[in-house]
């Protein structure tokens, strides 16, 4: 998106706009109605792992987010918006690039995932071509595909060397609709995709449609060359209608890769106040559509405009709020679950889960009040917190909900959301937390050193042999998602979700500082481990086979994320917790 909404795209949404302002303004004493059924969810029927909300920062535009700002936008206290990603923009000029970094590190710090995209390539790797009858379109030229591969590699290892170790980066902006920027074609991303992007040091994000044009992302799926060197298929959503938002082929070819909207503001309209009501209200809204349809992300164009969830002054808008309601408590690494998504007229319901808790989004944009029977299925609850946004109300709290068994009741006012956050009692012979006993069983673990925080990860979140493994912040990623499986012998084997790789002591080297790595799974010595019980209950060394359990992993202190094989002492930096997954 430019720094205007495109002409062509403002046509087509007004009218959009306007039937959604029509059938939003609902009289302030609306009747209250029992709901038409129970929202019932069911937390062992899950969809998609949730890898964030937020937006975008673009200092060369409009100026950086000051130091309050970033608090406000990536804090998650009171009045903050708990963002988890955040998007960058890569200048063709690479002088420009360090404007990206003050803010890229303050999100970090705050657990947010960084991203990166790129609108244009340096303007000697461009030349102007007829599109249309347009003479003055641009493109990247066909002989520098591979230094343009090169040129974003650089902008990785730039924000890496200031401290910024971004997710995931971005082939281009847009690329079918390159009015102020450079035009692709689907056939040139494919090119591109195919024989220069396996290149690139980073997660590479694909194609980024305007309006999620599957004829820009089709061809990468049905080419299994191309799909290979993508890790996430992103698209923006404007205009899109309900009806595309479903995306059966990726489904079907992709089931291994992400799926993320990484730029749209809603309503589309970028004159009318952010606090208009209810008119704010279509932002949860847009949000349950594209949760509902297997979306991972949510990311906002500017997070700081007249527009846009945080105001010009810093302040949360109603659009803000809105968003909130679902940033604030569906934290990275939750995964939607089944619930009962349309229990009334006008009522639209999401839900999640993690750390114990099943999270329940309701979005009434009706013209009643409504009385709302919600139940957890195969759960029983503790506690129920609730916040909600209204015309009158902003992310206001209710504790302690009346339970009813396995469930409650709400009242849902006309133009309203309501964020439902239910605390789970621990279900016997489950194991919801970190392991504690000192036999740990075959499972999907997550692998924390505690010291650090940091997780067992392998880079880039890549399914490749050789692929370094390290230490880095919890995303959810399946490159961090380890499947422990006990041999007869006492040792067991770490297969990564990333596919048919296991945790591999590289070359199977026996010395100290021999890198880890992911290895096609051979179940050989170097990919035997079996863990030692320390002093602090739930904790343990992971040691090596090759080396007879006289080393173990062990996050480098160096540098405090590539993890290698050293003498086991029982250090801070050898200490690891198994932490139960999906």
């Amino acid at each position: 998106m430019g720094l205007q909404l495109k002409k062509a795209a403002r046509a087509v949404l007004a009218g959009c706009l306007l039937f959604a302002l029509v059938i939003g303004v609902f009289p302030v004493n609306a009747p209250t109605a029992q709901a038409a059924s129970d929202a019932v969810v069911n937390v062992s029927k899950t969809y998609q792992e949730i890898r964030g909300f937020g937006g975008m920062n673009h200092p060369s535009w409009i100026g950086d987010l000051t130091s309050s700002q970033r608090e406000t936008a990536f804090g998650n206290g009171d009045n903050q918006l708990g963002f988890s990603v955040l998007r960058i923009w890569i200048d063709s000029d690479s002088r420009n690039w360090y404007k990206e970094v003050a803010t890229a590190k303050a999100a970090i710090a705050k657990g947010a995932i960084v991203f990166a995209t790129p609108w244009n390539p340096p303007s000697d790797m461009t030349e102007t071509f007829n599109r249309y009858g347009d003479t003055k379109a641009k493109r990247l030229r066909h002989d520098k595909y591979a230094e343009y591969a090169k040129h974003l590699n650089s902008f990785v290892t730039f924000m890496k060397n200031n401290g910024v170790n971004l997710y995931a980066i971005s082939m281009a902006n847009e690329p079918d609709y390159g009015h102020d920027w450079t035009w692709w074609t689907a056939s040139e991303i494919l090119t591109f995709l195919k024989y220069h992007a396996g290149s690139i040091n980073c997660r590479l994000i694909a194609p980024e449609s305007f309006s999620y044009n599957k004829t820009m992302s089709d061809p990468i799926l049905n080419d299994a060359r191309a799909l290979a060197n993508v890790d996430i298929m992103g698209t923006h959503l404007y205009g899109t209608q309900l009806k595309d938002f479903a995306y059966p082929l990726f489904q079907q070819k992709a089931s291994n890769k992400e799926l993320w909207m990484t730029e749209v503001y809603y309503p589309n309209s970028d004159t009318n106040s952010a606090d208009r009501w209810p008119e704010a209200l279509g932002v949860s809204e847009h949000i349950h559509n594209a949760m509902v349809n297997n979306l991972q992300t949510y990311v906002w164009w500017y997070i700081r405009r007249s527009y846009s969830p945080m105001k010009e002054d810093g302040t949360i808008s109603k659009r803000g709020y809105c968003m909130a309601q679902y940033s604030k408590f569906i934290r990275p690494g939750y995964k939607r679950v089944s619930v009962t998504e349309n229990p009334n007229n006008g009522v639209y319901v999401s839900a999640y889960t993690g750390d114990g808790k099943a999270v329940i989004v309701a979005v009434n944009k009706g013209f009643n009040n409504i009385s709302q029977k919600f139940a957890v299925n195969g759960q029983n609850i503790s506690k129920v917190d609730r916040y909600r946004t209204s015309g009158s109300e902003n992310l206001a709290k209710t504790s302690d909900l009346a339970l009813d068994g396995n469930g409650f009741w709400a009242y849902l006012p006309a133009n309203s959301v309501s964020t439902f956050v239910c605390t789970l009692k621990a279900q016997t012979g489950t194991n919801p937390g970190t392991i504690t006993g000192a036999t740990i069983p075959n499972g999907w673990y997550c692998i924390k050193n505690p010291a650090s925080g940091k997780y067992l990860q392998v880079a880039y979140n890549k399914g490749a042999a050789g692929q370094n493994v390290q230490a880095g912040a919890k995303t959810g990623g399946r490159g961090e998602k380890w499947y422990l499986n006990k041999l007869d012998n006492g040792y067991f084997t770490l297969t990564s979700a990333l596919g048919d790789f296991m945790l591999d002591v590289s070359g199977a080297g026996k010395t100290d500082n021999t890198n880890m790595n992911i290895y096609h799974a051979y179940s050989g010595d170097a990919q035997q481990f079996k863990c030692k019980t320390t002093s602090a209950a739930g904790q343990f060394g992971i040691l090596t086979k090759v080396t007879d359990g006289k080393s173990g992993l062990h996050l480098r202190v160096s540098d405090n994320t590539n993890v290698v094989q050293n003498a086991y002492w029982e250090g801070s930096n050898q200490v690891w917790t198994f932490e139960p997954t999906n």
